[in-house]
């Protein structure tokens, strides 16, 4: 990991670079994804308003993708209260660029706020958003990583 803390254009390092930069990506994505799919689908179920259902997946989003990081770090032996520190260093810019463009997206797109639980428009709205979200999120963890920040500052913990 140590390799790519330095600004280095070796194109074997460039893609090695890459592909922690996905895996993290895919990492934050997946946490995020828990607490955006529960927000969305309890606040469409319960009729609230968008502003509701964005705020209830906005929080349960950057609770789950906190927790999904804190785990290894807890498991490493590390208290509640370091992981926790760890885990908003690295992850909070990642979830908050997620968060924008995945809420954005969703509304956007006509109908999907609206749509019902059961339907195509709400699922595939949601894997829309959540898609666009990672790619607009790949480059920033790329550019963290590369700085020894972001992931790379919760991998060194684990």
């Amino acid at each position: 990991m140590k390799d790519y803390l330095h600004h280095n254009h070796d194109p074997v390092k460039e893609q090695s670079l890459n592909s922690v930069a996905l895996m993290a990506t895919v990492h934050c994505l997946s946490g995020c994804a828990i607490g955006e799919i529960a927000g969305m689908v309890i606040g469409t179920a319960l009729g609230w308003s968008n502003a509701a259902t964005i705020t209830l997946a906005i929080a349960l989003a950057f609770m789950s993708g906190y927790l999904l990081i804190m785990l290894p770090i807890l498991r490493a032996g590390y208290n509640y209260k370091t992981a926790m520190r760890i885990a908003i260093a690295a992850d909070t810019a990642s979830l908050t660029i997620k968060e924008i463009v995945d809420n954005m997206v969703m509304l956007i797109i006509p109908g999907a706020m609206k749509a019902a639980i059961d339907s195509l428009l709400f699922w595939g709205s949601l894997a829309t958003a959540l898609i666009i979200a990672g790619i607009a999120t790949f480059p920033v963890n790329r550019w963290l990583i590369a700085r020894g920040r972001g992931h790379a500052l919760a991998h060194v913990h684990h």
